[in-house]
């Protein structure tokens, strides 16, 4: 280096901030700007956390995983529902700079145990109530060697996660961290879906304030995460609580328990998908409960239908805000209750520095009200998919993330959602691939061809439908219930079909061999539910 240039040392390159957007940073702020308020209430086991605590707590267990062994860049998966742990696990990983792997508790044993080989876990944090789960962990895959195990009859083979946190330093670890690093890994199926896995990185999971300012978050708000935690949608509601110091009301979604949950702890506002709603409108507690104390309702992951929106307004909350995005994108619009009252039918309009606009299919900028592909991107945007360039290289194009969603935005800037150019099916909030489905149909003795597709479910937003044409000697005893007991084996149950139809001739197809399903869902709109 010149002598003249000493002034340079470590100094960032041309144009880079000098700060970074880190994940263990957003505790460790928390602690010193909200201190002994409370900022964690966990419902399911009556503990209450101060922002102190947390980031206290997150400190110990990243330390306790560092006495095992595990250093930046190792792999770390853990299977938990919506409590406590959950968010300590989840800076824990960040300040040490491991990357997580937070596990749908809905998959099938076996499921787990592709993911986590795949991403190449060497430790799993599990509750007890999934050691079942775990035990098929460690006798799978022995290159698991750490297991911590969380809550009460912790097994003898795993360390209890309140020893380790004993043990250990409450100070910050000293570990690099960069906003480029790996943060976790994030699952937009649910599925083994490897195609479908990504890494986030701590600025993509920095970067979801203007989401939340959307809503007008403050700290007098009491958030309530419902949404699982091992979805991105479930992390944001829990490190935006920590970033505006909000308290936050951790449970796992139960109808009753839920608005229980509302008038005692002065619930404020939350995220539910449609299908939530619903059940929370035929909960028979509902009528006799105080839900003055919301001041909105957030909803995502799933078509909304009008009829559903009137009743959660008149019933539950007047005040709605909806947003839009793939979970590679985070949230890219938003619409509030102001937005509603200027375009009813509108997902919103683009949050700040999200950029989106809608696609001809030669790539080119539809006009105002021109139906094509929304294609969008915002500092939240992953980059690739992890460890297929294939996908990767049909998503991420020309610097932006093609949705496969069909749409239009109007000259104001509100975009408009009217279908889907990918055959993904959304139920209850959770995205399921139809080939997956697909496949593990065509494996079942009996079946000569099959397709699933999603009809309109008011309940679930979409159902999961099979259509089979039979075949061969056992076809012709093959019976709705058994296409579905066949499924539940290997699939998890929210991909299993909730409906099975079977059809006397061939299933309509394109002259390159796709079917026409856009034909099905018009044929069998009707069929029920």
């Amino acid at each position: 280096m010149d002598s003249n240039d000493s002034g340079a040392i470590n100094a960032p390159a041309e144009g880079r901030a000098l700060g970074r957007m880190v994940a263990g940073s957003i505790p460790a702020v928390a602690a010193m700007r909200f201190r002994d308020r409370e900022a964690i209430t966990c419902a399911g086991t009556g503990r209450r956390f101060s922002f102190r605590q947390v980031d206290a707590r997150a400190n110990r267990l990243a330390n306790g995983l560092a006495g095992l062994g595990l250093a930046k860049g190792d792999c770390v998966a853990f299977l938990c529902n919506n409590r406590a742990e959950v968010v300590e696990a989840y800076f824990a990983i960040a300040k040490l700079g491991l990357v997580g792997l937070p596990l749908n508790y809905r998959l099938a044993p076996a499921e787990i145990v592709a993911l986590m080989q795949s991403m190449g876990a060497k430790a799993m944090l599990f509750a007890t109530r999934f050691a079942a789960a775990a035990e098929g962990v460690r006798a799978a895959l022995p290159q698991v060697a750490q297991f911590v195990a969380i809550g009460d009859d912790a097994p003898d083979w795993a360390r209890p996660y309140e020893d380790l946190l004993a043990g250990a330093s409450a100070a910050a670890p000293e570990v690099e961290v960069a906003e480029a690093d790996p943060f976790y890994f994030n699952l937009t199926s649910g599925t083994t879906g490897l195609p479908k896995a990504y890494r986030l990185t701590h600025l993509n999971n920095c970067a979801i304030s203007p989401m939340f300012e959307g809503m007008d978050t403050t700290s007098r708000d009491v958030m309530m995460t419902v949404f699982p935690a091992f979805g991105r949608v479930g992390y944001a509601w829990i490190a935006a609580g920590l970033m505006f110091g909000a308290r936050n009301v951790l449970t796992d979604f139960a109808p009753a328990e839920a608005l229980r949950l509302f008038e005692a702890e002065k619930v404020t506002i939350l995220n539910l998908v449609p299908t939530m709603a619903a059940m929370l409108l035929a909960e028979p507690s509902l009528e006799g409960r105080d839900l003055s104390c919301l001041r909105g309702l957030v909803f995502a992951g799933a078509m909304f239908p009008p009829s559903l929106r009137q009743k959660v307004a008149e019933k539950l909350c007047p005040a709605l805000y909806e947003y839009y995005g793939m979970q590679e994108t985070g949230a890219l619009v938003m619409t509030t209750p102001l937005d509603r009252q200027v375009q009813p039918e509108s997902v919103g309009v683009p949050l700040a520095f999200a950029d989106i606009h809608i696609e001809r299919a030669d790539g080119s900028r539809a006009a105002p009200g021109e139906l094509g592909e929304v294609v969008g991107r915002s500092p939240a945007t992953v980059t690739a998919y992890f460890d297929n360039p294939e996908k990767s290289a049909e998503t991420f194009r020309g610097g932006y993330v093609h949705t496969g969603d069909l749409g239009f935005m109007d000259e104001d800037g509100f975009l408009f959602i009217k279908g889907r150019l990918k055959d993904m099916i959304i139920t209850g909030g959770q995205n399921v691939h139809a080939a997956e489905v697909e496949d593990c149909l065509l494996a079942l003795d009996g079946v000569a061809d099959a397709t699933v597709f999603g009809l309109p479910d008011e309940f679930w937003g979409e159902r999961v439908t099979a259509l089979i044409v039979r075949g061969g000697e056992a076809g012709g005893g093959l019976t709705e219930e058994a296409v579905i007991a066949h499924c539940r084996q290997s699939l998890a149950g929210f991909k299993t079909p909730k409906t099975v139809l079977f059809a006397d001739e061939p299933l309509p197809r394109t002259p390159t061999g796709k079917v026409q399903k856009f034909l099905l869902v018009e044929r069998y709109a009707d069929s029920g539910s």
